[in-house]
């Protein structure tokens, strides 16, 4: 990702923090505190991460670590975002916990950390002027996982041309099963989003 891409990336979230506050759902880009707990509820189900590492891409706050440190208590967690001042919230709210690490970073160019679970949610969504770049990411991401890597993508957006992008869920889908042949397609839990499951 270059550097003009993360510029308007940030411009994004300062221009939502100083709308919606700090900490709030709004703030990370997305409608309503529950249309980021539909996304999550897709997300843990991709696998037993008891006694697993969970590797999650953009994390925002760290929200995710709650949500899955109910269901799977015994994970092992770290999280990655370029965004301090959501880091800082992140820290501040799960960085006591057991097994809990956030990192400061691009995910699309740092070197990760090989993962049982690599999660993305909502962080590929972003406009970026390379072409392919979603693809590119899927693979970056999905190697760095040992067990399986989940994401979700807005398959519509309400402002065509604006900083988010919406991508046609056959398109993903067959990259993926260029990666591997166990693959799988969730639709319908949210409008104008779509997850994917992809097992090594």
């Amino acid at each position: 990702m270059n550097v003009i891409d993360n510029v308007l990336i940030h411009r994004f979230h300062e221009a939502r923090i100083h709308d919606f506050g700090e900490g709030t759902a709004q703030a990370l880009g997305w409608k309503n505190f529950h249309s980021q707990q539909a996304r999550f509820a897709m997300l843990q189900g991709i696998g037993d991460m008891n006694n697993c590492s969970v590797l999650d891409v953009g994390c925002g706050h760290g929200d995710l670590r709650a949500y899955l440190g109910s269901q799977y208590p015994q994970l092992r967690y770290m999280g990655i975002d370029q965004m301090e001042e959501f880091l800082d919230i992140a820290i501040e709210r799960y960085g006591h916990l057991p097994e809990t690490a956030f990192f400061l970073g691009d995910c699309y160019t740092a070197e990760l950390p090989h993962m049982d679970y690599v999660l993305a949610c909502g962080s590929l969504s972003y406009y970026n002027s390379e072409p392919d770049f979603i693809f590119r990411v899927i693979t970056k991401l999905f190697i760095t996982c040992r067990i399986a890597f989940g994401f979700n993508l807005l398959s519509r957006v309400e402002a065509p041309g604006g900083i988010l992008m919406a991508y046609n869920p056959l398109s993903i889908i067959n990259h993926c099963s260029t990666l591997t042949s166990n693959v799988v397609l969730h639709e319908g839990y949210f409008d104008g989003d779509f997850t994917v499951w992809m097992y090594k």
